[in-house]
């Protein structure tokens, strides 16, 4: 018994002791803000093998297409003899609608079954004409276009005005543009991962081992190495921060929690094998309040890798909840309870409390209140654009070819898209630090957080709507439906 016991201490020392010190030089180097370059370069391969990647499925996409496009001329042929012997004559036109029909019934992977070129609807139906999206239709030209229906249109009512009405109507049934925020990218080109997997993997030998070697690379090699990074890397925040929570208040309690909340979410950050590119850092957020999209609870631990923030949210359990006391513990947090209406009041007055002291540091709002997976920016909460004071906009944008950092919180739990993002290649993503902010002397709190959220848009190439992010968890207001029915009435008025 003592034997065994001593091979196997003997054997974990071996196979512990090398992860140890690798442990180490990631606390070292990320403790003073180094970096060796192993992840760019890594990175950098994955780009190659995605192309090569890219390059074989296009050659076999192409050899279908010709031995279609052939077949189909061997057919028309047999159909022009056919028709010399005095047979049945056959109509041309189902040969181009089988050709319409090709790939897919016509429509290319990935691409939308929706395209629309009409204005996409809002909440208020006065702004489905004016400044809806950045999408502005002058009256003149809108007067032109028959689709548009323009309410200042007096005319006699005719049977076709209900088409558009129609079109519209199956257009937002099939493929709304709010749903589909709240489900996973589409991907443009295959990434060799088994979840956006359309058996790609099959059609060369090639590729197959590719697929094969990359499987094993991502289950056997990096998935276990990331758990243990991120097991390491929580215990050691939370023994850091704890440390830092009996230091006394002051500059050098400030200084030092900056230091060690970079260092931690620096090495958290190699759990996910995370590559990060921060721009303007001129604009780099130091007091008052900052706002971001959201795209999942990675965000925090992105801007956190660069700047040291206080956090605001709703209070959580497990995992989260852990770190959110661990967090608590060196630096100004505020939690609260979404249920408790009543909370919403505390919280903004410790809100404007926090940024009324100039040595508080500063606080990491989410507006939206919810996910949204990083192909849009949707409606803004008021809440903190009414505190006052300076506004520092930040704009995040994942590449998900490396992997989908959304999390869909209505499907996946937190364990299980942390394994998702660990079983990832890895969470690339760009930051820009954006100019201040102010509100303007005329401008109420809803423009300027409209204001803010189109400025992120823009920079971060994301699609600007005007919905509510909740409508993921709940049904659209009975008043939004109103205003339509309304809207839509008027049309029909007859002069």
């Amino acid at each position: 018994m003592a034997f065994i016991v001593t091979v196997l201490t003997l054997t974990f020392s071996i196979l512990i002791t090398p992860f140890l010190l690798f442990f180490l030089v990631i606390v070292f180097l990320a403790s003073i803000g180094k970096s060796i370059g192993v992840r760019r370069k890594y990175v950098d391969c994955l780009v190659k093998i995605f192309e090569y990647s890219r390059e074989i499925t296009l050659k076999r996409k192409r050899g279908v297409d010709k031995n279609e496009v052939e077949s189909e001329s061997a057919s028309e042929d047999e159909v022009e003899e056919v028709d010399e012997r005095g047979r049945s004559k056959s109509n041309r036109d189902d040969k181009q609608s089988v050709v319409c029909n090709n790939t897919k019934n016509g429509f290319a992977v990935g691409a939308s079954l929706i395209s629309r070129q009409d204005l996409i609807l809002v909440p208020d139906p006065v702004q489905n004409y004016v400044g809806n999206n950045n999408l502005e239709v002058s009256r003149e030209k809108s007067l032109d276009r028959k689709s548009s229906y323009d309410l200042l249109v007096k005319r006699e009512f005719d049977l076709s005005d209900c088409l558009y009405l129609v079109k519209t109507g199956v257009e937002a049934i099939i493929e709304d543009q709010v749903t589909s925020r709240f489900e996973a990218e589409e991907l443009k080109s295959w990434n060799l991962m088994t979840r956006t997997n359309l058996n790609h993997e099959f059609i060369s030998w090639r590729l197959t081992f590719i697929w094969l070697f990359g499987f094993a690379m991502r289950y056997f090699f990096l998935l276990p190495l990331r758990i243990l990074i991120c097991f390491f890397g929580v215990m050691w925040l939370t023994l850091c921060t704890a440390l830092v929570g009996y230091v006394p208040e002051g500059a050098f309690k400030r200084w030092l929690n900056r230091r060690v909340n970079i260092m931690c979410f620096g090495v958290l950050s190699s759990a996910l094998s995370a590559v990060i590119n921060y721009h303007n850092l001129e604009n780099r957020p130091k007091r008052g309040i900052c706002v971001a999209n959201h795209t999942s609870p990675i965000d925090v631990l992105v801007l956190m890798c660069d700047n040291c923030y206080s956090l605001i949210g709703q209070s959580h359990g497990g995992f989260l909840g852990m770190l959110q006391r661990a967090l608590a513990r060196a630096s100004p947090h505020i939690w609260f309870e979404r249920s408790e209406v009543k909370d919403r009041e505390a919280v903004a007055k410790r809100l404007k409390h926090h940024v009324s002291d100039p040595n508080n540091p500063p606080i990491l709002i989410f507006p939206e209140g919810t996910c949204i997976n990083n192909t849009s920016v949707m409606q803004f909460k008021k809440g903190s654009f009414e505190v006052g004071g300076v506004i520092y906009p930040v704009a995040i944008k994942y590449d998900v070819r490396f992997g989908d950092a959304f999390w869909n919180s209505s499907r996946y739990s937190m364990v299980q898209y942390l394994y998702m993002m660990m079983s990832s290649w890895a969470i690339v993503c760009d930051v820009w630090y954006l100019p201040p902010m102010y509100q303007e002397r005329d401008e109420n709190a809803i423009d300027f957080a409209n204001r803010v959220k189109r400025v992120i848009a823009k920079q971060g190439g994301l699609v600007d709507l005007m919905w509510d992010g909740q409508l993921k968890r709940m049904k659209p207001k009975k008043e939004w439906k109103e205003k339509q029915q309304e809207e839509f009435s008027k049309r029909f008025k007859i002069e």
